[in-house]
C-alpha cells in the first residue's frame, strides 16, 4: 500500500504503509487505571451553513456512537470538555444538550461511565465580569450535570483568569462550589498552551506557586475531590502535584507528550488518565492498559510509546488546534462520513500536518482499516491541495 504525501518544502514524499492495525482481539481486559478519554463531537455538514457564525448542528446519532465505540473499548468518556470544543466551536446550548444526551444514553449502555465538564462558557468572552458572575455561570452548569445525576469536571474557567485578583479569589470561589457538590468533582488545570486565556491560572504565572495554591485547595476540599487533571505538558509539575495529593485523590495525567511514562509509573506512584489523545488512539491504548493490567509494564511501554510521536505532532503549538487531528482521524478510521467541524476548525491545520499525521498514525498502528484510510487520505489532498496521491 503506498501513498504520496506533501512536505512543508512542497515536495512529496512515498509512503509505504505498514498498514498493521493494533486492536483487542475480543473483549478488552479490565484497566488497573481509571482512564478518560475526552471525546470529539460530529457536526453535521449539511445543516451547518455558516460554520464561523453559528452554532454547529450536531449528528447526535454519530456522537453517542463514538461514545459507545469508548466505552466498548473499556475507556470512561469525559464529555464535553475542551476536546469536544468547548470554547472553539461549541457554545453553553449545544454543550448544555450534549451532557444531558450522553447522560441518559449512559443509562443505556451497560457499564457506560462517564464525567461532565462544568465551566463557565456562558458569560460573554470579553465581557466584563466579576467573581459572582463566574460562580454563578459554574453552579448553573454544575446544576445541569447533577440534574442528570452526572459527576463533573470542574473546568478551567477564562472568566475567573480575567477577574480573579490573585490565589485567595480562586481558593474562596472554589472552595464554596466545591462545598456544595452532590459528588467529588474533578478539578481541571489546563495550562496556557492548549488555552492562551488561562495564563496565570491559580493566581500566579509562576507554576511553582500556583501548583502550592491548588494542592492547599484540595487538602482544604478532600471529601470534595476525586482527583485532578493536569495539562501542562510538563512531567515535572505532574509528578511534583502528584506527591503532594492526598490519599484517595488522583492524578489524572493529561500531558499528551508524556502520558505513558506517567500511567506506567515508577516506585514513586503512577498517574490514571484523561486525555484526548485517547480519542483517536482508543483501540491501541485499550490493548497496551490491558498489558499494564497484567502487569507487563515493558509490553505496555512498547506498544503506547510509539504513540507518543504522533500525539507530540497533534498537540504541536499552537497546542490548541489539536481537536483537528483528532477529528482527521475520527473520520480516516470510519467514524464518520466527512471530514467538518464545528467553528470550520478543519482549516487551522495544513495539508503536511495532516500528511505527518496520516504518517505516523499508520506507523503505530493506529490506522484501523488501512484500505479506508488510504482512500481517504488520498481524496483528502485531491481536494485540500491538487494531489494526485
Amino acid at each position: 500500500m503506498q501513498i504520496r504525501l506533501p512536505q512543508p518544502d512542497g515536495t512529496l514524499k512515498p509512503l509505504t504503509l505498514k498498514a498493521q492495525p493494533i486492536r483487542p482481539a475480543g473483549k478488552p481486559a479490565a484497566f488497573n487505571r481509571t482512564v478518560y478519554a475526552a471525546a470529539h463531537v460530529v457536526v453535521d455538514p449539511h445543516a451547518t451553513l455558516d460554520p464561523w457564525d453559528a452554532s454547529p448542528t450536531i449528528d447526535w446519532e454519530r456522537t453517542l456512537a463514538f461514545r459507545e465505540h469508548l466505552w466498548s473499548l473499556g475507556f470512561k468518556v469525559a464529555e464535553a470538555m475542551d476536546t469536544a470544543q468547548r470554547g472553539m466551536g461549541l457554545d453553553w446550548p449545544v454543550a448544555r444538550e450534549l451532557i444531558q444526551r450522553s447522560l441518559r444514553h449512559a443509562r443505556t449502555v451497560p457499564g457506560a461511565d462517564l464525567a461532565c465538564g462544568a465551566g463557565t462558557d456562558q458569560l460573554a468572552p470579553g465581557s466584563a465580569v466579576t467573581l459572582d458572575d463566574v460562580e454563578a455561570a459554574y453552579r448553573e452548569q454544575l446544576g445541569v450535570v447533577e440534574a442528570e445525576g452526572g459527576r463533573a469536571v470542574l473546568m478551567a474557567s477564562r472568566a475567573l483568569a480575567r477577574c480573579a485578583r490573585g490565589a485567595d479569589d480562586y481558593l474562596e470561589l472554589y472552595g464554596r462550589l466545591l462545598r456544595d457538590v452532590s459528588q467529588p468533582v474533578v478539578l481541571h488545570w489546563l495550562g496556557e498552551m492548549f488555552d492562551p486565556a488561562l495564563a496565570g491560572y491559580w493566581g500566579a504565572d509562576d507554576l511553582a506557586r500556583a501548583l502550592d495554591t491548588v494542592a492547599m485547595l484540595i487538602r482544604d476540599n478532600v471529601s470534595k475531590v476525586e482527583g485532578i487533571k493536569v495539562s501542562l505538558l510538563d512531567a515535572k509539575w505532574e509528578l511534583e502535584l502528584r506527591r503532594r495529593l492526598p490519599a484517595g485523590v488522583k492524578m489524572y495525567t493529561g500531558d499528551d507528550f508524556n502520558y505513558a511514562e506517567l500511567i506506567a509509573g515508577d516506585e514513586s506512584g503512577y498517574s490514571h488518565g484523561l486525555l484526548g489523545i485517547f480519542d483517536p488512539i482508543a483501540p491501541v491504548a485499550a490493548v497496551a492498559l490491558g498489558e499494564l493490567a497484567a502487569g507487563k509494564t515493558d509490553r505496555f511501554r512498547e506498544l503506547l510509546d510509539p504513540t507518543v510521536a504522533l500525539s507530540r505532532e497533534i498537540f504541536r503549538a499552537p497546542t490548541r488546534h489539536y481537536k483537528a487531528g483528532v477529528v482527521f482521524l475520527a473520520w480516516l478510521n470510519g467514524h464518520q462520513d466527512h471530514f467538518s467541524m464545528a467553528a470550520g476548525l478543519q482549516s487551522a491545520r495544513g495539508a503536511a500536518h495532516y500528511a505527518k499525521v496520516f504518517e505516523l498514525a499508520d506507523a503505530c498502528g493506529v490506522l484501523g482499516d488501512p484500505d479506508l484510510a488510504v482512500l481517504r487520505m488520498k481524496r483528502y489532498l485531491s481536494v485540500a491541495c491538487g494531489v494526485d496521491a
